[in-house]
């Protein structure tokens, strides 16, 4: 474990100053001006005011009419993100130990950052021969069983023009498989993420509908064989979508 030290060389003081202030700007009334954050802050004026216009530029603070500063949107934006995540990691748990000890294998919770997929926590199976752990991973969306399920169902007008840029190697191709996949409801992918890894998953939903995640399951390839899938692992992955979907609210029309 770092020492206090060991930590203290590793601070960048810019950074540290900048949350500094931003803790500042989240207490209860806290409209200061430039003056007093410097004062608070140990810094210059002038270091201050840069600090203060970074973060404006960023939509992190906000300057008002009589030149004093509060938290800007973008604040409360990345506040509601941390807690929504917070919240799915909290609801999700138990469903996913359940799938983890009902098909022996590996189940994840991920969600969606624009067009990459993170794979934010994991219940672990009991298998001796285990796929690799994915927890803090990011891997562009059509790699994956879990991107590809949460893009079936959102709009497909990004592959175009912008297929490209985004690195989709068959853009066509895969317009139809998220097709398939949305009226199936499910994904299946095979080598996505590496030679012999399986990875399968379901959208979870919220009370209005909107996809806030999917459920995914990584497995090596050599146990998905194409019957316990169909029989067992695509069933339970529905089931289990559905209730987590419902613990948001989400009942379906």
């Amino acid at each position: 474990m770092r020492s206090e030290r060991d930590k203290a060389q590793y601070s960048v003081q810019a950074v540290v100053k900048a949350i500094e202030l931003l803790e500042a700007l989240a207490e209860e009334g806290a409209h200061p001006t430039v003056q007093v954050l410097s004062t608070r802050l140990g810094l210059s004026r002038n270091k201050t005011f840069r600090l203060l216009a970074t973060l404006e530029d960023k939509g992190l603070i906000e300057r008002s009419e009589d030149n004093t500063y509060h938290l800007g949107l973008q604040s409360f934006e990345m506040a509601q993100h941390i807690l929504k995540s917070t919240s799915l990691i909290r609801m999700a748990h138990p469903i996913m130990e359940e799938l983890a000890r009902k098909l022996e294998e590996a189940v994840y919770l991920t969600v969606m950052n624009n067009d990459e997929v993170l794979f934010l926590d994991m219940v672990d199976s009991f298998q001796q021969i285990k796929a690799v752990d994915l927890v803090g991973k990011r891997f562009p969306f059509f790699t994956n069983a879990a991107g590809k399920v949460i893009r079936s169902v959102s709009s497909i007008d990004l592959f175009g023009r912008g297929a490209k840029k985004r690195g989709i190697p068959h853009p066509k191709e895969l317009e139809v498989e998220l097709d398939e996949i949305r009226k199936k409801g499910v994904a299946v992918d095979f080598n996505g993420l590496g030679e012999g890894i399986c990875t399968v998953a379901v959208v979870i939903r919220d009370y209005a509908g909107k996809v806030v995640g999917a459920l995914t399951l990584l497995a090596p390839s050599f146990r998905m064989l194409q019957e316990r899938l169909e029989r067992v692992v695509i069933p339970c992955m529905l089931e289990g979508g559905e209730q987590l979907s419902m613990k948001f609210g989400y009942s379906r029309a």
